[in-house]
């Protein structure tokens, strides 16, 4: 046996959700090879070991949406709401990137996510040099769904940012035949056109052939905040997800961050077409863009995943500030009940397994599944007493400082909450000198 994670609470997420005490999970190369009762002989036969004894394990947590790109720009961006903060500091900052700025982003992005316990990401970039953030996952080891910004239009777009309708498909195709299935497939490609107001339909149209064509995902944003829902119709006679629906994009292969403004009808189409949507609340909040109507989204049965969106808008990544914030936002509105700690957890599991078009192979914990788990350590005092449900401790008193290992595609990445793949205080000091050349630029 390769890697046995053993002594330790085991929350499966299969389709029972079991939870298993005193029990070990077992890997071969990338593969779970069995989750179960802990065997008798302990460490014998076995080439790695770890002890998780106290502790629980569960699947990795996913990020259904994600900005790499922007990281940099963390606390640079406050007090503003969607549209001007886009056009005043994202946008520009977004342009100033080169390759090595946006690899110093991209590797403070993954420091904070493997520290925080994901492992995987859905992320969009800036529109150039998107091949910097492939080879920052690469290196980390964190599984990445991800692909290059496109935008063929829109007002107020620097110059750094804007691209013709060919160039952005081309650079488009030219990494998903770089990247798409690298790395044992660890990394896979999305199509990322920004926003409707960001991109032609001709952009729009090509998108969802290409995505097609090649079995990639598309990611965008939809129905963020009211004032963009409003121009979306002036330009469209649309409501937002109305007019991905007119064009093809919308179906299992597509990811929509945000649907906060749904109409009944839009909410329809998602159901019928099984699009993922992305529920980012922190950004929602601090963007005062609004409050999604995600436990109505859920039991209509529409897969709703948990991203931080961007650092510039949350201001950190960590995912259990998420869980937590999902768990509590929308109860005093639909009730105490309404949104359970298990369905929020399978939020950042199953549902962003599905998000990342990735189901059965991450976000569960059993045979035959890719092994990309964590350890969290639940005797920290806020965690103390723990309940009889470990999965209710860990969803409204777990923190990302708990988190102690973390393995993806059976690499362990985090051990004993020291990083192996990553030199923390180079990433950090990096971050810095470029964040300093890039947000100057902005002032």
């Amino acid at each position: 046996m390769d890697l046995v994670i053993g002594n330790a609470t085991v929350i499966t997420m299969n389709a029972s959700r079991d939870v298993l005490r005193d029990a070990e999970v077992v890997i071969q190369n990338d593969r779970i090879v069995k989750v179960g009762p802990r065997r008798k002989g302990g460490k014998t036969g076995v080439r790695r070991f770890i002890d998780a004894q106290q502790q629980v394990v569960l699947p990795g947590l996913i990020h259904s949406h994600l900005h790499a790109c922007q990281t940099l720009c963390r606390n640079h961006a406050d007090g503003l709401e969607l549209l001007d903060w886009l056009r005043e500091r994202i946008w520009p900052f977004e342009a100033s990137h080169d390759a090595q700025s946006l690899r110093a982003s991209a590797d403070l992005t993954f420091l904070e996510c493997i520290r925080s316990g994901a492992t995987a990401v859905l992320d969009m970039g800036t529109v150039h040099h998107y091949g910097s953030v492939f080879e920052s996952a690469r290196d980390a080891g964190i599984r990445l769904v991800g692909g290059k910004c496109m935008m063929d239009a829109g007002q107020g777009v620097p110059a750094g940012l804007r691209e013709t309708t060919e160039s952005s498909l081309a650079e488009s195709v030219k990494l998903i035949d770089q990247w798409h299935g690298a790395e044992n497939g660890r990394l896979r490609y999305a199509l990322a056109p920004r926003f409707v107001l960001s991109c032609t339909e001709k952009l729009m149209r090509e998108v969802q052939s290409i995505a097609r064509a090649r079995g990639v995902r598309i990611h965008t944003h939809a129905s963020e905040n009211p004032t963009e829902c409003d121009v979306v119709r002036e330009k469209t006679g649309m409501d937002n997800v109305s007019y991905f629906n007119h064009l093809g994009l919308l179906g299992k292969h597509t990811t929509l961050a945000h649907c906060v403004w749904l109409t009944a009808e839009e909410q329809r189409l998602l159901r019928e077409t099984e699009t993922r949507v992305a529920h980012c609340p922190s950004a929602n909040f601090k963007l005062a863009s609004g409050t999604a109507k995600i436990p109505e989204l859920l039991k209509q049965g529409i897969t709703v995943g948990l991203g931080a969106d961007g650092a510039p808008c949350n201001n950190n990544l960590d995912i259990f500030v998420e869980l937590r914030l999902a768990a509590l936002i929308h109860l005093p509105r639909t009730g105490p009940t309404s949104l359970p700690a298990m369905q929020v957890l399978e939020m950042a599991t199953l549902n962003g397994a599905k998000a990342l078009g990735l189901e059965g192979q991450i976000g569960v914990l059993q045979e035959g599944a890719k092994a990309d788990l964590i350890t969290v350590d639940l005797s920290n005092a806020h965690a103390t007493p723990n309940s009889q449900d470990p999965v209710a401790t860990l969803v409204y008193a777990g923190q990302s400082q708990d988190v102690r290992d973390v393995v993806v595609d059976g690499q362990v990445l985090m051990r004993g909450r020291q990083l192996l793949t990553l030199d923390d205080a180079q990433i950090r000091a990096a971050a810095r000198t470029h964040s300093a050349r890039l947000v100057s630029r902005l002032d």
